[in-house]
């Protein structure tokens, strides 16, 4: 008996040292947050806008959620003051190059929508700018267009299953979007119309280009988006849901 009970506590003590080691393994790994969904895709019509001066400084709304693509999953979206205008801003500065950051607003889908925000790239050594995600399924599923004060070019792609491509415009082919006049470090407005397989873009009250694709055909969330070590403001974002 006593040899059993011997048996038995040098079990308990291995399973134990075993799930202690399993948990500090873990420690340290940043799970990917599963997309929250909305009730159902939004009425034709409904309109959102966001000046962003009701969220709480330094923090991440609780209706919005942040994601990420690549292998680094850390992003650092937040609610900053920009001399008194409190504005939508991705902070995180030590991304690799391959990485996107992404934040969606957590309690509206839509397939048809018009998109309009003011846009600063503050800083980035390897990418500035940003843009607007839709028909967002989740981190590795999105369209999404930018702007990139770093190369003064407005391109529009899409991500599918983490990896992003470049889409040809409409009658011009594969260009890799449009280059547009120096954007600068200043704010300029990014604005789209999506109406089903056609995709138009506009900077600064202008029409760059349309693209035509099918890839993602469903409704999906609607949000902000900048790439690898991009530290970029946002505000005045304006969601129209058009079907």
């Amino acid at each position: 008996m006593k040899t059993l009970s011997i048996i038995f506590l040098s079990f308990i003590i291995l399973v134990g040292c075993g799930q202690a080691k399993t948990k500090k393994k873990n420690a340290g790994t940043k799970a990917q947050p599963e997309v929250k969904q909305a009730p159902a895709p939004a009425p034709t019509g409904t309109v959102k806008t966001f000046d962003f001066e009701n969220y709480e400084t330094g923090k991440l709304p609780d209706d919005w959620s942040q994601y990420a693509t690549g292998k680094k999953l850390e992003t650092e979206w937040k609610i900053v003051d920009d001399k008194g205008n409190k504005v939508m801003a991705q902070l995180s500065s030590d991304n690799p190059n391959y990485h996107f950051n992404e934040v969606v607003y957590n309690n509206l889908e839509a397939k048809n929508v018009e998109l309009k925000v003011r846009i600063k790239g503050v800083a980035g050594h390897k990418d500035q700018g940003g843009g607007f995600v839709w028909r967002f399924k989740d981190a590795n599923n999105y369209y999404v267009v930018r702007e990139n004060p770093l190369e003064d070019n407005v391109v529009l792609y899409k991500v599918e299953k983490g990896v992003r491509a470049d889409l040809p415009l409409m009658g011009k082919g594969r260009t890799y979007g449009m280059d547009v006049p120096k954007l600068g470090h200043g704010w300029n407005t990014l604005r789209l119309v999506v109406n089903n397989d056609i995709f138009t873009v506009y900077l600064n009250g202008k029409e760059l280009y349309k693209v035509k694709d099918t890839t993602f055909t469903g409704a999906g969330k609607v949000g902000l988006w900048t790439k690898a070590d991009a530290v970029s403001y946002f505000d005045n974002l304006e969601v129209k849901v058009t079907d």
